[in-house]
């Protein structure tokens, strides 16, 4: 492990206590444990906003806190885990892949969204797609499943979901609100910066020529807790 934890460690440290924390406000009755939890609240917002802004950020960490305690729920509905997202690998007849710029952040990756409810995750993909990129597609096959904090595409704690797609037509536009910009891009010729491509990009260019593929997945660290962080 490095001598300086990672921002990425720090993140998922934080994200870590946030989520026993509000999980164990979620189910106690006491008020002795309430009061622990909240405590834990207070020193995981703390490392996250000095992994976000820097040691004199945590001045700030008390809007993190209010932010998360609204999230608690009581019982099962209060049980703490990652949201999930869903992610369109799509390729055409000339062996490109589909991109788009994302307008928050200016980063590259492949279509993704939230996991709608009422919808299974191969017609969340097929939605996403059309909406960012004006691309119509067909789900081929899920190819990843992916913990984006370990991936380095969310800061917040989610589970990614590609699926590989084919294009069928449609007419390629960006998004006005959630994209801003859009493109076919080659394997060498990828844009900058790409989120997480060292990663995903070689599994994903395989999937879209064809190649037989297992489904990619995050390994076990050993030991799971303190394993090393830059291992996929």
């Amino acid at each position: 492990m490095d001598p300086v934890p990672s921002t990425k460690q720090l993140l998922r440290w934080s994200e870590a206590l946030a989520g026993i924390a509000r999980t164990g406000l979620g189910f106690t009755e006491s008020l002795y444990e309430q009061e622990r939890f909240e405590e834990i609240l207070h020193v995981a917002a703390d490392i996250r906003v000095a992994a976000d802004e820097g040691p004199i950020g945590v001045e700030d960490a008390e809007g993190l806190i209010e932010e998360w305690l609204s999230t608690v729920g009581k019982g099962i509905p209060g049980y703490v885990t990652p949201k999930v997202a869903v992610g369109a690998a799509v390729g055409n007849e000339n062996g490109e892949i589909l991109l788009v710029k994302r307008a928050d952040s200016g980063v590259w990756l492949y279509p993704t969204g939230w996991a709608d409810v009422g919808y299974s995750a191969a017609e969340v993909v097929v939605k996403e797609v059309k909406e960012e990129t004006g691309i119509d597609v067909e789900v081929v096959r899920l190819i990843a499943v992916l913990d984006g904090l370990r991936v380095g595409i969310s800061r917040i704690p989610l589970y990614s979901l590609v699926f590989q797609c084919r294009a069928l037509g449609g007419e390629l536009r960006a998004h006005p609100l959630e994209c801003a910009d859009v493109g076919w891009f080659p394997l060498d010729k990828l844009p900058f910066p790409l989120a997480g491509a060292e990663r995903w990009g070689e599994h994903v260019f395989s999937a879209l020529r064809g190649d037989p593929i297992e489904v990619l997945y995050d390994s076990v660290r050993s030991p799971i807790w303190r394993g090393d962080h830059n291992k996929s």
